[in-house]
C-alpha cells in the first residue's frame, strides 16, 4: 500500500492511544497560530486556518486550545514567530520524502531533519529534487468492507474527485481544503472513515520489497514525526499489508 495513505492510517490508530498526544496538539496549535497571523483570525475568510482548525478538531484538541491559538496568531495573546520549511530527502530504496516544518531556529531544524536522515539510513536531497512529484490532495481512508456502489454515491455527492481501492481499503480523493466537509458527509452517510488528511500525494510510487528497507524507512517517517517543528511528512513509498506487519513488530 503506497505511503500517503497506510501511513495516514498508521498515524491515526497510533494517535487514539498514544502518550504522545500532547507534542501533537502542540503541533496542531501552531499550525493554527501560523495560519491565522497569515490570513487573519476569522476561519470563514481564511481557508488556511479553517483546514487547521478542522484538523485540530479531528485530533480532538479542545474548543478553548484551538481559540488561544488563533488570538496568538491574531496578535491579541502573545506568541512565537515560525517560519514554514520544507525539506526533501530520500529514505532507502530511492523512496521520495518531503518533510513541512514550522519552525523559530532555521539552523536547528535543518540540523535536526538531517541527522535523522543520515543517522537511519536517508539522505537529504536539494530543493526541487522530489517536490515536482508532489501534489496537494485530500485524501480519505474507508474500510474496504464499505459497499463500492453506496461508497461511490456518497463521494459523489459530497464532490469527491475519485474513489478507488487501496490494498484491503477504498481511497477517496478530492480537492485538499474540503477534506473534513468531505469525510463528515460520508459519516453522514453512515461510512466510517478511517483517516482523512490534506496531504502531498506522489505521481509515482516506489514498491519496497525488501523488509530491512521497510523497516528504515517507518523508522526515518516516524523520527521525523516526533521532531516537535516538523509538522507533516509525506512519502512516495508502496509496500505490502504483509511486509508492513513485518516492520512495525
Amino acid at each position: 500500500m503506497s505511503g500517503h495513505s497506510k501511513w495516514a492510517t498508521i498515524k491515526h490508530q497510533k494517535g487514539a492511544k498514544d502518550a504522545k498526544r500532547g507534542k501533537l496538539f502542540a503541533k496542531l496549535a501552531r499550525q493554527i497560530e501560523v495560519s491565522a497571523r497569515a490570513g487573519g483570525p476569522d476561519p470563514a475568510s481564511n481557508a488556511a486556518l479553517r483546514t487547521a482548525v478542522l484538523k485540530a478538531k479531528a485530533g480532538q484538541m479542545t474548543n478553548d486550545a484551538i481559540d488561544r491559538a488563533i488570538k496568538r496568531g491574531a496578535g491579541t495573546d502573545e506568541g512565537g514567530t515560525y517560519e514554514a520549511i520544507t525539506y526533501e530527502g530520500y529514505a532507502p530504496g530511492g523512496v521520495a520524502m518531503m518533510v513541512d516544518a514550522l519552525t523559530d531556529n532555521r539552523n536547528r531544524t535543518g540540523a535536526n531533519i538531517r541527522t535523522i536522515f543520515s543517522k537511519l539510513g536517508g539522505s537529504m536531497a536539494e530543493p526541487g529534487a522530489v517536490g515536482w512529484q508532489f501534489s496537494r490532495k485530500g485524501v480519505i481512508i474507508v474500510d474496504g468492507a464499505v459497499d463500492e456502489d453506496e461508497l461511490t454515491m456518497a463521494a459523489v455527492d459530497a464532490d469527491a474527485d475519485d474513489v478507488a481501492r487501496d490494498g484491503d481499503d477504498w481511497r477517496v480523493l478530492c480537492a485538499p481544503n474540503h477534506v473534513y466537509d468531505l469525510q463528515a458527509a460520508l459519516e453522514a452517510a453512515g461510512i466510517a472513515v478511517k483517516s482523512a488528511e490534506s496531504t502531498m500525494v506522489s505521481s509515482v510510487d516506489v514498491e519496497v520489497t525488501e523488509l530491512a528497507d521497510a523497516k528504515k524507512i517507518l523508522r526515518i517517517m516516524d523520527a521525523l514525526e516526533d521532531d516537535d517543528d516538523v509538522q507533516d511528512v509525506y512519502s512516495n513509498f508502496d509496500i505490502s499489508e504483509e511486509l508492513m506487519e513485518m516492520a512495525g513488530e
